[in-house]
């Protein structure tokens, strides 16, 4: 096991808070790199190396939804934790939309932050396959990929996380409770339908005429991917 410390990008326009944050981290064994706007923070996350990147929403120059957007789209699969002030369940659908692991509220206690931190390092330890494929489906987790009977589909990033964890359970029937745990997290309090809302926009997408769906509604139980 390596004793090189786990390294965590920290972006946040408020330098006491930065600061402070920081040296709890630091504290704790981690290296930290700051940064106090969302262009250098997109730019230090696409080129440095990190185990966790905690980011805030309201930042000067490009918000925290559109680094966090933009680094999924360049294909940087780093865990990152969301941060905002604001009230409401808004933010959290947006941030989890856009591809953000998990999301706290400020202002937050130290050892809920450090529990969010070590939970995304424990996410990042178990890995992803490199490739899942059911029937003419295929899903790459590390390049976000993905290809339906050979031509590439372009899924969001709820859409892709929902099509990652029914594929990763291939042949097995999985709740709207257990989907919900696994894609919208374990705090989501929202409508259980929302699953058959994503649900349908995905088949829209990876179905083709005249082909069954590889995603399968199992009356009274949930949903499964299966092979044709």
């Amino acid at each position: 096991m390596s004793d090189e410390p786990r390294r965590v990008l920290f972006v946040e326009d408020d330098h006491d808070l930065a600061d402070a944050v920081a040296g709890l981290l630091v504290d704790e064994g981690f290296a930290v790199v700051q940064r106090h706007d969302g262009d250098s923070g997109l730019d230090e996350a696409l080129h440095g190396t990190y185990d966790v990147i905690v980011l805030d929403i309201m930042l000067p120059k490009r918000s925290g939804f559109r680094v966090c957007q933009d680094l999924r789209a360049a294909g940087v699969a780093t865990p990152l934790l969301m941060l905002t002030a604001k009230e409401g369940e808004w933010d959290e659908i947006e941030g989890l939309d856009v591809g953000a692991d998990d999301f706290l509220r400020k202002p937050f206690e130290r050892r809920v932050l450090m529990a969010r931190i070590h939970a995304l390092l424990r996410r990042g330890e178990r890995g992803r396959p490199q490739q899942l494929n059911v029937g003419e489906v295929s899903l790459d987790p590390e390049s976000r990929h993905v290809l339906s009977h050979g031509r590439p589909v372009t899924l969001t990033p709820r859409e892709f996380s929902l099509l990652e964890c029914l594929m990763s359970h291939a042949n097995l029937t999985l709740t709207k409770a257990e989907i919900l745990s696994a894609v919208w997290g374990e705090d989501f309090n929202g409508d259980q339908n929302i699953v058959e809302v994503y649900v349908g926009y995905l088949r829209k997408k990876i179905d083709v005429a005249n082909r069954p769906s590889i995603i399968r509604t199992v009356r009274g139980a949930g949903y499964s991917a299966r092979e044709e």
